[in-house]
């Protein structure tokens, strides 16, 4: 087995390992469609969207960096600061989504057992009728969300592929460099839809009444925990 076939298997097993063991890379994506009740088309797009950024970026910054003659070591400095940006900036969505979460709570009837003075006064002001079930189900079109998750994936960083990069482009080796791209960004886009798939065909099964009350906020702190794990637990 020559050189460039054992990197290209090196490339696809990392890219499969180094996702499937990032919870970041696919349960914001879970959370999200289930919150926003995205139909599961819409939520295999985005995560694709999200993955493909999610490559580039890393892809971009190792052909600047053998362009311009950049050492390995200072390209992986370059990716951990990306990576420490990617951690916060996901802490910072989960953290607002979980109190736009708390404000759905309480503005689709999760007040009942608050105390009076815990209760904003405009949600106080309200009336509230039950959801229906149409209501429930009916999927929200906001386009805010897709694109800051798309933000955060294109920052996001992929630290194994830097090294793998450098060994065609050492070699003069277009072919090279640019089949490790395809054989890891394969691997890690394809491990992302078939995890997100599989959470999302999980999830579907759980039914919960009166949803709406519950999983923004459910989603806003599953994607804080994401940004912890990334920040301070080393996913």
């Amino acid at each position: 087995m020559d050189g460039l076939n054992l990197l290209l298997i090196t490339a696809a097993t990392l890219g499969f390992v180094h996702t499937a063991l990032g919870p970041d890379h696919y349960l914001p994506f879970i959370a999200l469609s289930k919150a926003r009740n995205w139909s599961q088309t819409k939520t295999l797009w985005l995560t694709f969207i999200g993955g493909v950024g999610h490559i580039s970026g890393s892809v971009v910054l190792g052909i600047l960096g053998v362009a311009l003659g950049i050492s390995v070591h200072k390209l992986e400095a370059i990716e951990a600061h990306r990576g420490n940006l990617v951690g916060w900036m996901l802490i910072a969505f989960g953290f607002f989504y979980s109190v736009y979460g708390i404000y759905k709570y309480l503005k689709n009837g999760g007040h009942n057992h608050l105390p009076h003075f815990m209760i904003p006064k405009k949600i106080r002001e309200l009336h509230h009728l039950p959801l229906t079930d149409e209501e429930q189900n009916k999927e929200d079109n906001t386009r805010l969300t897709p694109w800051i998750l798309f933000l955060i994936f294109v920052f996001g960083p992929c630290e194994v592929l830097i090294p793998l990069l450098m060994y065609p482009a050492a070699e003069h080796n277009v072919f090279g460099v640019i089949a490790v791209t395809v054989i890891f960004g394969a691997g890690t886009i394809l491990t992302m839809l078939a995890v997100v798939f599989l959470g999302y065909k999980g999830s579907s099964l759980i039914k919960i009444r009166n949803r709406e009350k519950y999983l923004h906020l459910v989603a806003g702190v599953i994607i804080l925990i994401a940004g912890l794990g990334v920040q301070f637990w080393g996913w």
